[in-house]
């Protein structure tokens, strides 16, 4: 919530599940901080901060600075991570958007705050207005589908391009409205998959996490550690099919043929079944109840390569 304060999601879990917290720690989405915080009051020597967010460097300028040389602000990408850092002793990532970038109405990610649409996370390249109001209608509808799960995309695409031009959150927020019906009590709110599907296509979210995930396994050493935490199911999926193969079994999205081994393992799993926050969490933090959290451990097996579309990751046909 605004003006609250940050309580990083299942961040006792990753604790628990990768003690001992020691030497250099990578977190690849640094946000408001929780993570490198709690990662160095763990034990970890130094923790390499990255983020695309240019205000999350900003806000951290008041605390940051009593850790001294322990942190490392680097800006950029966790895609490339293993630029940043090599024979790291763990790698952690939080896939949820940041409750700042939120409950800041004028960096347009929440449908609940009236803004520009504009959904960038480094605050540059195409806004999810250009998105909107240039791509054609089998796109839309498709990025809605493939990124959102989005089952009215192509109604709501069409209502899109009828609208046009769409320049503001509650805009578009109008538009959907029209489209769906009024939920009932307990169900989400009838922009939120719309919103989500715009604002991963805008920061090429599911490739970054493709890419990361390769990148984590080149930069960590035998015995590191890979925690990544994921807030939606084709996140969790990806997750989970490239930890699979990875560990020694490939990903099968059949769960009722046998499973084949695979060798060698870039990773041993940790954890065989995401782990979900418990009561006290949800009762602390309600952001936390869609979050999973799957860890691994790096071996000494030499880095490889997996093909995207192994591990699920949605594919948009045609340009954006």
């Amino acid at each position: 919530m605004a003006g609250g304060p940050h309580i990083p999601v299942l961040i006792d879990a990753i604790l628990q599940h990768c003690a001992p917290i020691e030497g250099t720690w990578l977190d690849g989405t640094f946000g408001a901080g929780g993570y490198t915080r709690a990662l160095l009051e763990a034990g970890a020597e130094r923790v390499i901060a990255v983020d695309r967010d240019p205000v999350a460097f900003e806000m951290a300028a008041g605390w940051a600075d009593a850790y001294g040389d322990r942190i490392t602000m680097q800006p950029g990408v966790f895609s490339k991570l293993d630029q940043y850092g090599a024979g790291l002793d763990g790698v952690v990532l939080d896939l949820g958007v940041s409750s700042m970038q939120l409950d800041q109405a004028e960096r347009g990610f929440s449908f609940m705050k009236d803004g520009p649409l504009d959904m960038r996370m480094s605050q540059d390249g195409p806004s999810a207005a250009d998105i909107v109001n240039e791509a054609d209608e089998g796109v839309l509808a498709d990025i809605l589908f493939q990124y959102g799960e989005e089952r009215a995309s192509r109604r709501i695409a069409r209502a899109i391009i009828t609208a046009r031009p769409i320049t503001t959150t509650m805009a578009l927020v109008g538009v959907i409205e029209k489209c769906l019906p009024r939920p009932k009590p307990g169900q989400s709110h009838p922009a939120t998959r719309s919103f989500q599907a715009l604002r991963i296509a805008v920061n090429n979210e599911y490739d970054e996490l493709y890419q990361g995930l390769m990148a984590a396994e080149r930069a960590l050493k035998p015995g590191g550690k890979l925690a990544v935490v994921t807030f939606h199911s084709v996140e969790d999926r990806m997750v989970k099919r490239f930890m699979t193969a990875r560990g020694g079994r490939q990903a099968n999205p059949n769960r009722y043929a046998p499973e084949v081994e695979a060798a060698p393992a870039q990773f041993e799993l940790k954890t065989r079944k995401a782990i979900g926050p418990d009561r006290d969490e949800l009762d602390m933090n309600p952001r936390s109840r869609s979050a999973k959290l799957r860890v691994a451990v790096r071996t000494d097996a030499p880095a490889g390569e997996i093909d995207a579309k192994s591990i699920g990751m949605p594919q948009v046909r045609g340009a954006i």
